[in-house]
């Protein structure tokens, strides 16, 4: 196993934890007091794309002696010549090709098109409390940046306040809030998605999100996600609120209805329980059942009247992947999020995420190549977010460049987050009152953050530009942990377009496979992108040569 290094001289940032490939500890924690790169890019923001003390240092990378298959194994060409994408009037001179012209705006969509402002979107946040707890700050962030975020599974069914009778869903104040909140500040770019597990369908969630919002809810359907091989799990500590979950028809483990099971709780040798969702397509054998039963679903949701259908598949195998890209492609759907291992998640059994699936490098370049097998054949080959431990803007190209040009987007649990717990924190200790509402976990303000300010004005790069987006007047409203998610946004889009002038693209769609290159033969072998020296090596002789 690699290690990562746990400090970077260079940008001044540790990491508290052991640290994995995307740069964010393996364990999360929401109280965290820093600091590392995602952390401390969610308040300095695009200042973390340079190195620190700029005047007594200089810096140089020991990133070039590539071990392994992973994404830090390929690396994005530049190049010294030309410039292509040029939008808005731009010409091609030294005055207009400029980093922060890039153009980051993408589109998804067979029949609709949601357009979005910067290339990301959220993962999966669903029923974990973590993902409750701090869903304002998310929400509301990503409506502002102009990115989707996901409603996951299970919110309905775990919601005591929710209402089901008879399978149909009549009460629903949790998904509710969720909704809402994002649909507030929404401005015509990003959109809601609302993600649906087994339990999720029997329990009449797309029925209830289609009546009363519309067409303004993506609905999604799961099949399954990079961080476990089996259905979603929370956990938790309450005697009643496990056999609650378990008379809404969870599995539960241990059984909380058993008397034996009790006593222990009781007794405090037994603290938690872990609640379950269960395992999709049982009941069916074969590619032709499970295309007959996915057409059918779809027909059916079409029929409800969703205008926008995604699906999000895990690290299965290639034949799951080659019938997601396929029944994606045939039912015209609008995206198909590809999560490769390494992916996160708020609960999992932990041998379970390090030793199941796919690794994301191995998976996406599978998934460009089946995607590639049905365009060559004249299919319109759905839309694709690449997810899998991705967090930093080398990971977003990298991504996109390895998927061009099916991939439309990258999708980003763990590292969209951070903000959210960062920014709560802080408000929490500037403004007490506030603290168990946005769920703060700290008492006073850390050196990490007291050395930058004591005021969130201060504090976080990305304040005004919040305020002049949303007025004076409505800034009250905005919660800390949402200026920290525009903030780190704002710093991935500025490092994005900075490494897309380099390779001289100036809009999105014009990242091709021909902007990275393979460190090392193995990865070459496995993704199909050259080696690095071999590239143009072609051209190269024949400039010598002539």
């Amino acid at each position: 196993m690699i290690q990562w290094p746990k400090q970077n001289d260079v940008l001044g940032t540790v990491n508290r934890g052991n640290p994995a490939e995307s740069g964010l500890c393996t364990l999360c924690r929401a109280d965290c007091q820093g600091k590392c790169e995602t952390w401390m890019s969610s308040i300095v923001g695009r200042k973390l794309l340079y190195p620190r003390d700029f005047g007594v240092v200089t810096a140089g990378s020991s990133n070039t002696t590539h071990i392994g298959i992973s994404y830090n194994s390929l690396r994005i060409m530049g190049y010294n010549y030309g410039a292509s994408g040029l939008t808005n009037g731009l010409s091609n001179s030294a005055d207009d090709c400029i980093f922060p012209n890039v153009n980051l705006e993408t589109e998804f969509g067979s029949e609709v098109k949601t357009k979005v402002r910067v290339p990301i979107m959220t993962g999966a946040l669903g029923s974990t409390f973590i993902a409750a707890k701090y869903w304002d700050s998310f929400s509301i962030g990503a409506a502002l940046v102009g990115i989707p975020i996901v409603v996951g599974e299970n919110v309905v069914g775990i919601d005591k306040e929710a209402v089901i009778e008879n399978g149909r869903i009549i009460k629903a104040p949790e998904l509710d809030r969720r909704i809402q909140t994002y649909l507030k500040y929404y401005d015509g770019y990003g959109a809601i998605i609302v993600q649906m597990n087994v339990e999720d369908t029997r329990n009449g969630v797309a029925e209830y999100v289609i009546e009363k919002y519309g067409d303004k809810v993506i609905l999604e359907l799961k099949w399954g996600q990079g961080a476990k091989d089996i259905g979603g799990e929370i956990q938790v500590t309450d005697l009643d609120y496990a056999i609650f979950l378990k008379n809404r028809g969870y599995v539960v483990d241990p059984d909380p209805t058993i008397p034996e099971v009790q006593e222990a709780f009781k007794s405090g040798a037994l603290k938690s329980f872990a609640r379950h969702s269960r395992l999709g397509y049982t009941d069916l054998n074969s590619y032709e059942q499970i295309r007959e039963n996915f057409m059918k679903a779809i027909e059916y949701l079409r029929g409800l009247g969703y205008k926008r259908i995604t699906l999000k598949t895990g690290s299965y195998g290639m034949e799951a992947l080659a019938m997601a890209i396929k029944l994606a492609t045939d039912a015209k759907l609008d995206l198909l999020t590809v999560d490769g291992s390494g992916g996160g998640t708020g609960m999992s059994p932990w041998n379970m995420m390090e030793t199941w699936g796919v690794p994301s490098i191995l998976l996406h370049a599978k998934a460009y190549e089946y995607a590639s097998l049905l365009a060559a054949r004249g299919y319109k080959v759905v839309d694709m977010a690449f997810a899998g431990g991705l967090a930093r803007e080398d990971h977003i190209f990298k991504a996109l460049a390895l998927g061009a040009p099916y991939v439309k987007l990258v999708c980003m649990g763990r590292a969209l987050m951070i903000p959210g717990f960062v920014g709560s924190n802080i408000e929490g200790v500037l403004h007490p009152e506030r603290r168990a509402k946005v769920n703060g976990n700290w008492d006073s303000l850390p050196k990490t953050v007291a050395e930058i300010g004591t005021k969130a004005e201060e504090i976080f790069a990305g304040y005004y530009d919040v305020q002049k987006k949303v007025g004076a007047e409505e800034m009250k409203n905005i919660p800390y942990g949402a200026i920290a998610f525009w903030t780190f946004a704002d710093k991935l889009a500025a490092g994005l377009q900075q490494l897309m002038a380099g390779a001289r693209k100036f809009s999105l769609n014009q990242i091709s496979r021909n902007d990275i290159a393979s460190a090392n033969r193995e990865t070459e072998a496995e993704t199909g992108i050259p080696f690095i020296t071999d590239i143009q090596d072609e051209f190269a002789r024949k400039i010598l040569l002539s």
